[in-house]
């Protein structure tokens, strides 16, 4: 019942020969944690969160997800499902032509009808205070709306784990305290890659800091 649901241990990448980007690290996320990985640029957070959900493999370590060991392609298919990763560039998470279609397509991919999976697209847009967007035209909205959609576009999956990367990036002060009211309201534990420590501050509980190459350390 204690068991991490995402499990880290002494893992290492290297992008090619150059020097590993992430050596030796430990990371564990329990149930109820909002984790914040901070530190300077390339340090290695988006790494990170793609190391977690199988975008890459690491070159050393193990990664241990929702009670098992993942290693090859097929154990990641249950934890991409389980674990919802918001890219750090909200276009390249948003393809279809409206807000609706593309908060939709993740319960569609799931195997619900369409009837099914737009009332659940409808009921995520209104719980991010997006009522009424489902007919925009998803390249058409600022930045902060595409960011909130993307959003809304893994939560439509009914995901354990949230895994943000830079979620603040090019938001304005009231885009940033409107996301953070409502990353306080959701259920899941969370893991938010920022280079913004304030933001971080007011969204975790445990902060881990991505020096480089070099151990990795924790702080409250």
């Amino acid at each position: 019942m204690n068991e991490p649901l995402i499990q880290l241990e002494g893992v290492a990448f290297a992008y090619g020969s150059s020097e590993p980007v992430l050596d030796g690290i430990d990371l564990s996320l329990g149930r109820g944690e909002r984790v914040g990985l901070v530190g300077p640029i390339g340090c290695g957070k988006t790494t990170l969160l793609h190391l977690i959900v199988g975008l890459l493999r690491p070159t050393a370590g193990t990664i241990r997800a929702f009670g098992k060991r993942r290693a090859d392609e097929r154990d990641f298919h249950e934890v991409r499902r389980r674990a919802g990763l918001v890219f750090q560039y909200a276009d390249d998470q948003l393809f279809c032509p409206t807000v609706l279609e593309d908060v939709a397509f993740g319960p569609l991919n799931l195997g619900q009808t369409a009837a099914e999976a737009t009332a659940v697209a409808a009921e995520t847009l209104d719980l991010l205070g997006l009522k009424g967007f489902g007919g925009r035209i998803t390249y058409k909205l600022s930045g902060g709306e595409k960011r909130l959609v993307a959003l809304a576009t893994v939560l439509a999956m009914a995901p354990d784990v949230l895994l943000l990367d830079e979620p603040t990036s090019g938001l304005d002060d009231t885009a940033v305290d409107r996301l953070t009211e409502i990353l306080a309201g959701l259920p899941q534990a969370m893991v938010i890659a920022s280079h913004d420590r304030e933001f971080v501050k007011r969204t975790t509980n445990k902060t881990v800091e991505l020096p480089g190459r070099s151990s990795l350390t924790e702080g409250p």
